[in-house]
């Protein structure tokens, strides 16, 4: 039986990414950038069936600053992103990313 977090987040991976999510594993992550802590936590990897082009997802959620909210993300096992740590790494630039164009204003 999934604990909740684990039924959040295969929810969290079929709405965003469609097919059917099957829970596989945990993994810890502890993501550092010159030596300081950048994203600490565990990531719930998927098993995904009927999706047209990934076998895999990796889902976690994070607290939205300032708010009782969480963050919840959804990344698939294509491309560059071979691993759970991938996905993290890539939510952490698109984010800085997006952050960086919006304090530029373009």
């Amino acid at each position: 039986m999934l604990s909740p977090i684990e039924m959040t987040l295969r929810d969290a991976v079929e709405a965003q990414h469609g097919g059917r999510a099957n829970f596989h594993s945990v993994v810890p992550i502890d993501e550092r950038h010159d030596g300081q802590p950048v994203w600490e936590g565990e990531v719930h990897v998927f098993d995904l069936d009927n999706h047209p082009k990934a076998t895999r997802a990796y889902a976690w959620s994070s607290p939205v600053d300032g708010s009782d909210r969480r963050r919840f993300y959804a990344v698939l096992h294509l491309g560059p992103i071979r691993s759970a740590r991938d996905a993290v790494r890539a939510a952490i630039v698109a984010e800085h990313r997006s952050n960086w164009r919006t304090f530029d204003g373009k």
